[in-house]
């Protein structure tokens, strides 16, 4: 075992000590499922902020998007650190406010739970806590990510590694919950802040001749890594694509229930907004560091490591450890590892409580008992769904390492566009119109996820054809013509309402 293996073993030993030192302390405070969900309610708008912007970035932005930069180049970086984030902050003060307001004020502890009760339909809630499952994807998008980063790390095998990472952090989440990750996510996010300044400052060099000069020797590689759209990359061929689908999925990416219910963590409205001030600046940060996607393209200028082509997901690992001497590899490693399990421990915590308290809850009915007795084995249970998440997630997350579709990047888009498509109807009308139809917003979420499989699935039209598919065109038309339904099943009932109640007067 050399230096480097010793030492990542040891930190990633040392590590694990502190998250389950938080752990332990925040399953002190949970003593039921809705402490599990959103905690104790004692948490700070900074804390809960730094929770924030750690839960919304992930594996996917320091490990995974900056490999499309380094594949694709500045029309990557537009797309996906620019135009994306424009959107999602702008929805997110849009509607966080009203949703904390609402969300408070009925005790939901889910996104679905929310639906149901904002439109007093369990149906709904139901379509909801189903559609909540194809969030799995980037739970398997984040244990690829992690798995790829540890195992270059340590020289290890990738089965064994992602074994071990699934079983210990599944393991952790059973207990806290979110007054654990509360915690935990804070450390993370000041690590990553930390790291996301480490790795942005690790290609100075490339700027001896300014900015000009860097951008010539991108352009050397490959005159398109320069371009603000890529007619060669499979995902940002024109503007369409770079620009009009990456805001659209921006807004309504928000409409994720790690992200959207965070806000009900918070004491009350009056910390709404240092939370987000807090979040948003914080998150501004960790988008920049796609920009170490251009570095590992001017590392690696014909995409292979010591003769062996890299994998697009391989990218940003095999920089790390090539460029970084051990001390500053190992406090990258620690940044990386707390990118990804940032995001892990909100969607493992807002996915099981959704799967027990919103499917298998309702549709369990009487036979769990009442009162006490009840919530006493939908806690057991919240448990029992963490280990099938956890085997599902080890299947899953092996068979993309193994088998990827360019990256695990297109899987965990794929479903998780389709989840926020099928949910922006109904959050905004739900926040936004005091008055709303339930056969509205059911329709539109419908059409949502029909369209967004139709176009995928179908090929519909020309960047969701062939081997490679762009899964933000389905999601963008989708999420279009699903509000297009929905503000037609909305003034239509009204104008047939008017029309009924004139009948009466006459």
């Amino acid at each position: 075992m050399d230096n480097r293996t010793l030492a990542t073993a040891l930190l990633l030993t040392a590590y694990a000590a502190v998250l389950l030192f938080f752990v332990v302390r925040a399953a002190r405070r949970t003593r039921s499922l809705a402490d599990y969900a959103v905690g104790s309610q004692g948490f700070s708008p900074v804390v809960v902020g730094l929770s924030l912007a750690a839960s919304v970035t992930s594996a996917a932005t320091f490990i995974i998007n900056p490999g499309f930069v380094a594949l694709y180049g500045w029309s990557a970086f537009l797309a996906m650190s620019v135009i994306l984030p424009i959107g999602l902050i702008g929805s997110l003060i849009v509607l966080t406010r009203a949703f904390r307001q609402y969300g408070a004020n009925v005790k939901a502890l889910t996104l679905a739970q929310w639906m149901g009760k904002r439109y007093e339909s369990p149906v709904l809630g139901l379509w909801f806590a189903v559609l909540s499952l194809l969030l799995l994807t980037f739970v398997v998008l984040i244990c690829v990510g992690l798995t790829k980063v540890i195992a270059s790390a340590l020289g290890a095998g990738e089965l064994p590694v992602l074994i071990g990472l699934v079983v210990f952090v599944f393991g952790y989440m059973m207990f806290g919950g979110a007054n654990s990750l509360v915690y935990t996510n804070t450390i993370q996010a000041v690590l990553m802040l930390v790291v996301a300044v480490v790795m942005l400052a690790s290609g100075w060099k490339y700027f001896e001749g300014g900015f000009g000069g860097f951008w010539e020797k991108l352009s050397a590689i490959d005159p398109l890594l320069t371009q603000a759209v890529n007619p060669k990359s499979a995902l940002f061929r024109d503007w369409f694509e770079v620009a009009f689908c990456n805001f659209v999925v921006g807004v309504a990416i928000v409409c994720q229930p790690h992200i959207v219910t965070r806000s009900l963590m918070l004491r009350d409205g009056r910390d709404v907004n240092r939370y987000l001030l807090v979040g948003i600046l914080a998150e501004i940060v960790f988008f920049c560091v796609l920009f170490t996607g251009f570095f590992a393209r001017l590392q690696f200028p014909d995409l292979t490591n010591n003769g062996a082509p890299l994998k697009m997901d391989g990218i940003i690992p095999a920089y790390v450890v090539a460029v970084f001497p051990l001390g500053a590899g190992l406090l990258v490693i620690l940044g990386l590892l707390s990118a990804g399990l940032s995001t892990l421990e909100g969607l493992i915590q807002a996915l099981s409580t959704t799967i027990t308290s919103d499917l298998i809850g309702p549709l369990a009915g009487k036979r769990l008992g009442d009162g006490d007795q009840r919530l006493q084995r939908l806690a057991r249970m919240n448990k029992a769904v963490i280990v099938v998440l956890a085997l599902v997630s080890i299947i899953w997350s092996y068979d993309q390492l193994l088998h990827p579709n360019l990256s695990v990047g297109i899987l965990a888009q794929n479903g998780v566009y389709a989840y926020f498509s099928a949910a922006f109807v109904p959050v905004l009308f739900g926040i936004f119109f005091k008055n709303t139809s339930l056969r509205a917003v059911a329709a539109a979420s419908v059409t949502a996820v029909v369209v967004h499989f139709a176009v995928y699935y179908g090929q519909l039209t020309p960047y969701t054809t062939g081997v490679l598919r762009n899964p933000a065109v389905a999601s963008a038309l989708a999420i279009l013509i699903s509000v297009v339904v929905g503000i037609v099943f909305l003034f239509g009932r009204r104008e047939a309402t008017l029309r009924d109640q004139i009948t009466d007067q006459q």
